[in-house]
Protein backbone atom coordinates (compact mmCIF):
# COMPACT_ATOMS: atom_id res chain seq x y z
CA UNK A 1 0.00 0.00 0.00
CA UNK A 2 1.10 3.92 -1.05
CA UNK A 3 2.21 6.02 1.89
CA UNK A 4 -1.48 7.56 2.80
CA UNK A 5 -1.09 11.86 2.83
CA UNK A 6 -0.95 13.09 6.20
CA UNK A 7 -2.72 16.25 7.44
CA UNK A 8 -1.42 18.04 10.55
CA UNK A 9 -3.26 20.11 12.15
CA UNK A 10 -0.74 22.81 14.02
CA UNK A 11 -1.73 25.00 16.66
CA UNK A 12 1.38 28.00 16.60
CA UNK A 13 4.16 25.66 15.46
CA UNK A 14 3.24 22.63 17.22
CA UNK A 15 1.38 19.66 15.76
CA UNK A 16 -1.63 18.96 18.02
CA UNK A 17 -3.31 16.45 15.40
CA UNK A 18 -2.96 14.17 12.15
CA UNK A 19 -5.14 13.02 9.88
CA UNK A 20 -4.43 9.82 7.44
CA UNK A 21 -5.69 10.01 3.96
CA UNK A 22 -6.87 7.68 0.83
CA UNK A 23 -6.59 8.70 -2.29
CA UNK A 24 -6.65 7.85 -5.87
CA UNK A 25 -6.58 8.62 -9.52
CA UNK A 26 -7.64 6.60 -11.99
CA UNK A 27 -7.47 7.77 -16.13
CA UNK A 28 -8.26 4.98 -18.95
CA UNK A 29 -9.44 2.75 -16.59
CA UNK A 30 -6.14 2.30 -14.80
CA UNK A 31 -4.79 3.79 -11.55
CA UNK A 32 -2.72 6.49 -12.43
CA UNK A 33 -1.87 7.66 -8.55
CA UNK A 34 -2.19 6.51 -4.88
CA UNK A 35 -1.67 7.52 -1.50
CA UNK A 36 -3.18 5.00 1.11
CA UNK A 37 -5.78 2.21 0.13
CA UNK A 38 -7.10 2.84 -3.30
CA UNK A 39 -9.31 0.02 -2.32
CA UNK A 40 -10.85 1.25 0.82
CA UNK A 41 -14.36 0.95 0.67
CA UNK A 42 -16.51 3.79 2.21
CA UNK A 43 -19.82 5.72 1.19
CA UNK A 44 -19.55 7.79 -0.93
CA UNK A 45 -22.72 10.28 -0.13
CA UNK A 46 -23.03 13.13 -1.16
CA UNK A 47 -20.67 13.08 -3.45
CA UNK A 48 -23.06 10.26 -5.70
CA UNK A 49 -25.24 13.63 -6.33
CA UNK A 50 -23.88 14.10 -9.86
CA UNK A 51 -24.17 10.41 -10.83
CA UNK A 52 -27.36 10.27 -9.24
CA UNK A 53 -28.63 13.38 -11.21
CA UNK A 54 -28.37 10.99 -14.37
CA UNK A 55 -31.60 9.43 -14.90
CA UNK A 56 -32.99 12.73 -14.03
CA UNK A 57 -31.20 14.82 -17.29
CA UNK A 58 -32.64 11.58 -19.60
CA UNK A 59 -36.31 12.01 -17.96
CA UNK A 60 -36.24 15.83 -18.07
CA UNK A 61 -33.83 17.20 -21.26
CA UNK A 62 -35.69 20.36 -20.97
CA UNK A 63 -34.25 21.79 -17.57
CA UNK A 64 -31.84 24.11 -17.10
CA UNK A 65 -28.62 24.26 -16.10
CA UNK A 66 -28.95 25.88 -13.00
CA UNK A 67 -31.65 22.94 -12.09
CA UNK A 68 -29.00 20.53 -13.07
CA UNK A 69 -26.29 21.96 -11.12
CA UNK A 70 -28.55 22.27 -8.05
CA UNK A 71 -29.85 18.39 -7.88
CA UNK A 72 -26.31 17.78 -7.98
CA UNK A 73 -25.78 20.18 -5.08
CA UNK A 74 -24.71 20.42 -1.12
CA UNK A 75 -26.47 23.93 -0.79
CA UNK A 76 -26.07 25.99 1.77
CA UNK A 77 -29.28 27.66 1.55
CA UNK A 78 -28.52 31.31 -0.46
CA UNK A 79 -30.87 32.98 -2.09
CA UNK A 80 -29.98 31.57 -5.42
CA UNK A 81 -29.77 28.13 -4.19
CA UNK A 82 -32.98 28.05 -2.95
CA UNK A 83 -34.37 29.80 -5.98
CA UNK A 84 -33.29 27.14 -8.79
CA UNK A 85 -34.61 24.14 -5.80
CA UNK A 86 -38.18 26.24 -5.98
CA UNK A 87 -37.61 26.50 -9.86
CA UNK A 88 -36.74 22.33 -10.30
CA UNK A 89 -39.33 21.62 -7.86
CA UNK A 90 -42.00 23.77 -9.93
CA UNK A 91 -41.00 21.93 -13.22
CA UNK A 92 -41.77 18.53 -11.18
CA UNK A 93 -44.09 19.98 -10.76
CA UNK A 94 -43.94 19.07 -6.78
CA UNK A 95 -44.43 21.34 -3.48
CA UNK A 96 -41.85 21.90 -1.08
CA UNK A 97 -43.79 19.75 1.27
CA UNK A 98 -43.50 16.69 -0.81
CA UNK A 99 -39.18 16.81 0.14
CA UNK A 100 -39.00 14.05 2.28
CA UNK A 101 -34.92 15.43 3.50
CA UNK A 102 -35.86 16.70 6.95
CA UNK A 103 -35.53 19.93 7.82
CA UNK A 104 -32.52 22.82 8.36
CA UNK A 105 -32.12 25.79 9.10
CA UNK A 106 -33.65 29.01 11.00
CA UNK A 107 -36.58 28.80 10.57
CA UNK A 108 -36.13 24.47 10.06
CA UNK A 109 -37.86 24.24 6.47
CA UNK A 110 -37.16 21.37 4.19
CA UNK A 111 -35.99 23.58 1.55
CA UNK A 112 -33.24 24.79 3.62
CA UNK A 113 -31.99 21.15 3.63
CA UNK A 114 -28.27 21.00 1.68
CA UNK A 115 -29.90 18.20 -0.24
CA UNK A 116 -33.47 19.60 -0.97
CA UNK A 117 -32.02 19.75 -4.88
CA UNK A 118 -31.18 15.91 -4.77
CA UNK A 119 -34.75 15.30 -3.21
CA UNK A 120 -36.11 18.18 -6.00
CA UNK A 121 -35.02 16.04 -8.53
CA UNK A 122 -36.29 12.97 -7.44
CA UNK A 123 -39.32 14.11 -7.16
CA UNK A 124 -39.27 15.23 -10.54
CA UNK A 125 -38.00 12.08 -11.55
CA UNK A 126 -41.24 10.32 -10.18
CA UNK A 127 -43.43 12.81 -11.81
CA UNK A 128 -41.31 11.87 -15.58
CA UNK A 129 -42.15 8.44 -14.83
CA UNK A 130 -45.48 8.44 -13.10
CA UNK A 131 -44.56 6.72 -10.09
CA UNK A 132 -45.97 7.30 -7.01
CA UNK A 133 -43.52 9.87 -4.99
CA UNK A 134 -44.49 8.82 -1.53
CA UNK A 135 -41.54 7.27 -0.09
CA UNK A 136 -39.67 8.10 -3.04
CA UNK A 137 -36.48 7.71 -0.39
CA UNK A 138 -37.03 4.14 0.71
CA UNK A 139 -34.62 1.68 -0.53
CA UNK A 140 -37.63 -0.27 -2.28
CA UNK A 141 -39.03 2.55 -4.15
CA UNK A 142 -38.30 2.15 -7.85
CA UNK A 143 -36.61 5.90 -7.57
CA UNK A 144 -34.12 4.05 -5.13
CA UNK A 145 -33.51 1.29 -7.39
CA UNK A 146 -32.93 3.77 -10.44
CA UNK A 147 -30.02 5.46 -7.74
CA UNK A 148 -28.97 1.93 -7.14
CA UNK A 149 -28.30 0.76 -10.88
CA UNK A 150 -27.48 4.00 -11.87
CA UNK A 151 -24.26 4.51 -9.05
CA UNK A 152 -23.49 0.77 -10.11
CA UNK A 153 -23.51 0.92 -14.16
CA UNK A 154 -21.12 4.34 -13.31
CA UNK A 155 -18.37 2.31 -11.67
CA UNK A 156 -18.71 -0.91 -13.72
CA UNK A 157 -19.99 -3.04 -10.26
CA UNK A 158 -23.03 -5.17 -10.32
CA UNK A 159 -25.60 -3.72 -7.66
CA UNK A 160 -25.08 -7.08 -5.32
CA UNK A 161 -21.79 -5.56 -4.63
CA UNK A 162 -22.57 -2.50 -3.32
CA UNK A 163 -23.21 -2.20 0.06
CA UNK A 164 -26.02 -0.11 0.74
CA UNK A 165 -26.74 2.10 4.43
CA UNK A 166 -29.25 4.76 4.64
CA UNK A 167 -27.82 8.61 4.48
CA UNK A 168 -28.02 11.65 6.35
CA UNK A 169 -30.94 12.85 4.38
CA UNK A 170 -33.28 9.32 4.50
CA UNK A 171 -31.74 8.23 0.85
CA UNK A 172 -30.07 5.07 0.34
CA UNK A 173 -26.55 5.82 0.30
CA UNK A 174 -23.81 3.34 -1.10
CA UNK A 175 -20.80 2.16 -0.41
CA UNK A 176 -17.89 1.32 -2.45
CA UNK A 177 -14.15 1.23 -3.18
CA UNK A 178 -12.22 4.31 -3.69
CA UNK A 179 -10.88 3.56 -7.03
CA UNK A 180 -14.43 2.61 -8.29
CA UNK A 181 -15.68 6.43 -7.19
CA UNK A 182 -12.45 7.92 -9.19
CA UNK A 183 -13.60 5.43 -12.31
CA UNK A 184 -17.17 6.63 -11.97
CA UNK A 185 -16.16 9.82 -12.23
CA UNK A 186 -13.62 9.38 -14.98
CA UNK A 187 -16.50 8.14 -17.12
CA UNK A 188 -19.41 10.47 -15.99
CA UNK A 189 -19.01 12.69 -19.26
CA UNK A 190 -18.93 9.53 -21.26
CA UNK A 191 -22.51 7.77 -19.88
CA UNK A 192 -26.17 9.06 -20.92
CA UNK A 193 -26.67 12.55 -19.36
CA UNK A 194 -23.41 12.84 -18.21
CA UNK A 195 -21.98 15.57 -20.43
CA UNK A 196 -25.14 17.62 -19.49
CA UNK A 197 -24.88 17.21 -15.71
CA UNK A 198 -20.90 18.18 -16.01
CA UNK A 199 -22.11 21.27 -17.80
CA UNK A 200 -24.11 22.01 -15.16
CA UNK A 201 -21.57 22.12 -12.56
CA UNK A 202 -18.99 23.93 -14.52
CA UNK A 203 -21.25 26.62 -15.66
CA UNK A 204 -22.51 26.89 -11.98
CA UNK A 205 -19.52 25.93 -9.31
CA UNK A 206 -20.97 27.82 -6.74
CA UNK A 207 -24.28 26.16 -6.92
CA UNK A 208 -22.57 23.09 -5.97
CA UNK A 209 -21.70 23.90 -2.57
CA UNK A 210 -21.15 27.74 -2.15
CA UNK A 211 -18.55 30.35 -2.40
CA UNK A 212 -15.90 29.19 0.00
CA UNK A 213 -16.68 25.51 -1.22
CA UNK A 214 -13.97 22.75 -1.79
CA UNK A 215 -15.51 21.29 -4.62
CA UNK A 216 -16.44 24.85 -6.07
CA UNK A 217 -12.70 25.82 -5.53
CA UNK A 218 -11.02 23.07 -7.47
CA UNK A 219 -13.64 23.89 -10.55
CA UNK A 220 -12.69 27.26 -10.38
CA UNK A 221 -8.89 26.82 -10.27
CA UNK A 222 -8.76 24.27 -13.21
CA UNK A 223 -10.64 24.60 -16.30
CA UNK A 224 -12.57 21.59 -17.36
CA UNK A 225 -12.87 20.03 -13.85
CA UNK A 226 -16.33 19.06 -11.80
CA UNK A 227 -16.06 17.81 -8.33
CA UNK A 228 -18.47 17.17 -5.31
CA UNK A 229 -17.26 16.37 -1.95
CA UNK A 230 -19.35 14.68 0.46
CA UNK A 231 -20.08 13.49 4.39
CA UNK A 232 -17.40 12.29 6.26
CA UNK A 233 -14.55 13.32 4.46
CA UNK A 234 -15.40 12.13 0.92
CA UNK A 235 -14.45 14.45 -2.43
CA UNK A 236 -14.49 12.74 -5.79
CA UNK A 237 -13.42 14.80 -8.91
CA UNK A 238 -13.01 14.81 -12.59
CA UNK A 239 -10.67 16.09 -14.78
CA UNK A 240 -9.69 16.68 -18.09
CA UNK A 241 -8.73 13.57 -20.67
CA UNK A 242 -10.99 11.17 -18.59
CA UNK A 243 -9.07 11.67 -15.47
CA UNK A 244 -10.94 10.80 -11.96
CA UNK A 245 -10.10 11.58 -8.35
CA UNK A 246 -11.58 9.96 -4.93
CA UNK A 247 -10.46 11.05 -1.85
CA UNK A 248 -11.15 10.29 1.54
CA UNK A 249 -10.46 11.52 5.40
CA UNK A 250 -9.95 8.55 7.23
CA UNK A 251 -11.45 9.56 10.35
CA UNK A 252 -14.33 11.87 7.85
CA UNK A 253 -12.72 15.30 9.57
CA UNK A 254 -13.81 17.74 6.88
CA UNK A 255 -11.10 20.45 8.16
CA UNK A 256 -9.02 17.97 6.45
CA UNK A 257 -10.65 18.18 3.30
CA UNK A 258 -9.23 20.97 1.53
CA UNK A 259 -5.27 20.88 2.51
CA UNK A 260 -5.67 16.80 1.74
CA UNK A 261 -7.17 17.53 -2.03
CA UNK A 262 -4.82 20.27 -2.94
CA UNK A 263 -1.78 18.28 -1.82
CA UNK A 264 -3.19 15.00 -4.17
CA UNK A 265 -4.20 17.54 -6.96
CA UNK A 266 -0.77 19.07 -6.74
CA UNK A 267 0.98 15.15 -7.53
CA UNK A 268 -1.65 15.22 -10.63
CA UNK A 269 -0.33 18.35 -11.51
CA UNK A 270 -2.84 20.41 -11.00
CA UNK A 271 -2.11 22.66 -7.59
CA UNK A 272 -5.14 24.73 -5.93
CA UNK A 273 -3.35 27.24 -3.98
CA UNK A 274 -6.92 28.20 -2.38
CA UNK A 275 -7.12 25.30 -0.44
CA UNK A 276 -3.41 24.38 0.46
CA UNK A 277 -3.30 25.67 4.29
CA UNK A 278 -6.55 25.90 6.22
CA UNK A 279 -6.02 28.54 9.14
CA UNK A 280 -7.49 27.75 12.46
CA UNK A 281 -9.05 30.49 14.30
CA UNK A 282 -10.19 31.10 17.92
CA UNK A 283 -13.38 32.66 19.19
CA UNK A 284 -12.05 35.98 18.74
CA UNK A 285 -11.37 35.37 14.84
CA UNK A 286 -7.40 35.79 15.44
CA UNK A 287 -6.03 32.84 13.41
CA UNK A 288 -3.37 30.90 15.72
CA UNK A 289 -2.72 28.03 13.50
CA UNK A 290 -3.09 26.01 9.98
CA UNK A 291 -3.61 22.47 8.26
CA UNK A 292 -1.98 21.48 6.17
CA UNK A 293 -0.63 17.67 4.24
CA UNK A 294 2.99 17.25 5.84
Amino acid sequence: MAEPITVAVRRGETVESRHRVHAVAVQDGTVVAEAGDGSLVTFMRSAAKPIQALPLTRAMPELAEEELAIACASHLARPEQLAAVRSLLARAPAGEDELECGAEGDPPEPIKHNCSGKHAGMLALCRAHGWDSRGYRLPDHLCQRAMLAEVAAAADLGESELATGVDGCGVVAFALPLERMALAFARLERLDGGDRVAAAMRAHPALIRGPDGKDTAIMRAHEGWIAKGGADGVMCAAGPRGLGVALKIEDGSARAVGPALAAFAARLGYPVEKLERAPIENSRGEVVGQIRAE
